[in-house]
């Protein structure tokens, strides 16, 4: 007999060589028919896998994020499977499950695909969906895995790379791929199927190695789901924030001044600032002092820190001197040079802890094929600061943090988020610097203060940055999805690096700890998904223009420059159209440049010394005719409303 355990810690008995799917039977037919994967022991698993030891038990549902991933897995099966048979002689290399769906690597050598093969490839997925195919595991050695696939170089690299005795094939049908496990029952579970797109993308993602074709498609158990999903996207697309940004005048994109690197234009640059002002304010009153760093660095301070050997291929190329010799590379991060703000003194345990914030602007290379609009740029910058204390000073520094990432979040209507908890992989030790007593300690002190503040968070192994664990939080956006956004980092490894110290009160030199933190992240894709989750209707203290006049004809004109100046005074931001169009023509441009307030100007109201307000998205509504003053103070009790208190 074995010892199953179950998530809600119940302990059941077995004969050994029973199944994951038998586990589900014996508990209830119910959730049999729903489970479609497992882990045993934090590995995934098939569901028939016999279960020959103790172990801890998952059972897996569409309804899981593991369960999706084990669905996505196998309908990547099914698509390379199904491209094979409509394009013979293409040569399959890998295919994942991601976030939403999956993708297979192709390379279709002198073949084409389109957009008009993507209904002829659903067909066929579906066709051998319908045949209920199961998916079997079977083990084989590393000759036989080199003599199946002697006619394709890209599987044959990934097998020559694995160790023998570790490798299995997946079968299903007639098709055979390469594969690690974790699949659902069969091919029948799968009823609605989509090809998305294709793409290029370089074989292991160098751009040195040759250009395959990426099939993106996703995959649901219920031809509703896919309905709803594409209805989703066709939200998602209204809600691109590089459709919005161009829409709004807000960024840009030139290719002469490079890939990657946005152009903030006024109005733009009006948003991004207000939020600089916003957090400064609330950083003035946590006890932040304001730093300003260089935008290079000698490449010999990266290598100190630790992420010249982690990420130097990230880095552009060094900028060498002439005269001198040096090598300096555009800044990649700011830690480094906080630590030597830090270093420029000597520093009593009185004066700790320190907290430097700056909105430093970092480089890194990314390739072409992976930029999309401010979500993934070259140059983009970090509302980042470093905290320097006494290690008995981290609980309350660290919850300090929590509480500034909870405000900003609040203040701009991020309500559905969770924490998650990124730790070290215990399997690869040498991915990480520092001993493991520190990660110990640094790992402990993150899950205490999420406990303690009563965060609804996760533990996630492998997730760490290479110098210390970190509290991340994943904020749902309106559309329902997932975004990190906002990290706090604890690091004990730097301080060691440049070694860091202060005087205590014993007269000895001790070392500080670093706390990292980041609540925007960067600037650019922060304002991209706010983008996104609002469709472009900010909140109204962080709007670059808060209100249009319209003026009903020239007639008009000095009533409305009255009406602008007015406002102006008062400081709310107003802009005035006065342009020899028609009302109707006004109000639409104004309802599509998100204008939260339109004031129509006309006969009425020059005589009543009044404005006739139309608010944002209430069309069809009658207008409210109010007194300018009364307006104003309409505007201002609205913000006032929408300002947290920190």
């Amino acid at each position: 007999m074995i010892n199953i355990t179950l998530p809600d810690g119940s302990v059941r008995a077995y004969d050994s060589g029973i199944t994951a799917i038998e586990v589900a039977k014996n508990i209830s037919e119910g959730l049999a028919r729903n489970v479609i994967s497992a882990k045993f022991n934090n590995q995934t698993i098939e569901t028939v896998t016999p279960l020959t030891t103790d172990g801890n038990l998952i059972l897996y549902t569409w309804n899981d994020q593991d369960g999706k991933k084990a669905f996505w897995h196998s309908s990547a099966h099914v698509l390379a499977q199904a491209l094979q048979d409509l394009y013979p002689g293409i040569k399959l290399t890998i295919g994942p499950a991601i976030d939403n769906g999956f993708y297979y690597d192709v390379d279709f050598g002198d073949q084409k695909i389109s957009e008009h093969d993507f209904k002829k490839i659903e067909d066929r997925m579906l066709e051998i969906a319908r045949e209920k195919h199961l998916f079997k595991m079977r083990s084989v050695t590393k000759a036989e895995a080199l003599a199946m696939y002697k006619d394709n170089e890209y599987k044959t690299e990934l097998i020559e790379n694995l160790e023998d005795g570790t490798i299995t094939f997946c079968d299903h049908d007639n098709f055979t791929d390469l594969c690690r496990g974790g699949h659902i029952p069969d091919t029948g579970i799968i009823k609605a199927v989509k090809i998305l797109n294709v793409a290029g993308a370089y074989w292991r993602g160098d751009e040195k190695n040759k250009q395959l074709t990426r099939v993106y498609g996703i995959s649901f158990p219920k031809q509703k789901e896919l309905k709803e999903y594409l209805e989703l996207l066709e939200e998602a697309k209204k809600r691109d924030h590089r459709k919005l940004g161009k829409e709004l005048e807000l960024f840009h994109f030139s290719p002469r001044v490079g890939q990657g690197l946005p152009l903030w234009l006024p109005k733009g640059a009006a948003l991004r600032d207000r939020l600089e002002q916003f957090l400064r304010k609330a950083q003035k009153k946590a006890g932040y002092e304001q730093v300003v760093t260089p935008h290079i660095g000698q490449k010999e301070l990266y290598e100190t820190s630790g992420h010249y050997a982690k990420y130097g291929k990230d880095s552009f190329q060094p900028i060498h001197t002439p005269a001198e010799g040096e090598e300096f590379l555009l800044k990649p991060m700011n830690c480094p040079h906080h630590c030597e703000i830090y270093n420029a003194k000597p520093w009593s345990y009185k004066d700790l802890p320190k907290r430097y914030a700056e909105f430093g602007t970092v480089y890194r290379y990314e390739q072409s094929g992976e930029l999309h609009g401010l979500t993934r740029v070259r140059g983009f910058t970090q509302d980042d600061a470093h905290i320097f204390c006494m290690p008995n000073q981290l609980d309350e520094e660290f919850k300090k943090v929590i509480d500034l990432v909870l405000y900003v979040f609040g203040s701009l209507g991020f309500e559905n988020f969770t924490a998650q908890v990124s730790v070290r992989d215990p399997k690869d030790p040498d991915k990480y610097i520092g001993s493991t007593e520190n990660w110990e300690k640094a790992e402990q002190a993150i899950i205490n203060a999420a406990k303690d503040k009563g965060l609804n968070y996760v533990i996630e192994e492998g997730e760490a940055a290479f110098y210390g664990p970190k509290l991340d939080f994943m904020v749902k956006d309106a559309l329902g999805r997932s975004w990190q956004l906002g990290t706090i980092q604890v690091d004990y490894n730097l301080p060691e690096r440049f070694d860091l110290n202060y005087k205590g009160a014993d007269d000895k030199l001790h070392r500080p700890v670093m706390i990292h933190r980041a609540p925007f992240g960067s600037m650019e894709r922060f304002i991209a998904i706010l983008l996104e989750h609002t469709a472009g209707h900010f909140p109204l203290w962080l709007m670059p223009e808060q209100v249009i006049v319209l003026s009903l004809s020239e007639k008009y004109e000095k009533y409305a420059e009255k009406v602008l100046n007015f406002l102006e005074n008062n400081e709310i931001r107003t802009v005035l159209d006065n342009r020899n169009e028609t009302i109707g023509k006004k109000i639409r441009e104004a309802e599509l440049n998100k204008f939260p307030y339109m004031l129509i100007i006309g006969e009425e109201e020059e005589k009543n010394g009044t404005v006739s307000v139309r608010k944002q998205g209430v069309a069809g509504k009658s207008n409210e005719t109010m007194r300018i003053e009364e307006f104003a103070q309409v505007i201002r009790e609205e913000i006032k409303k929408t300002e947290i208190p920190f």
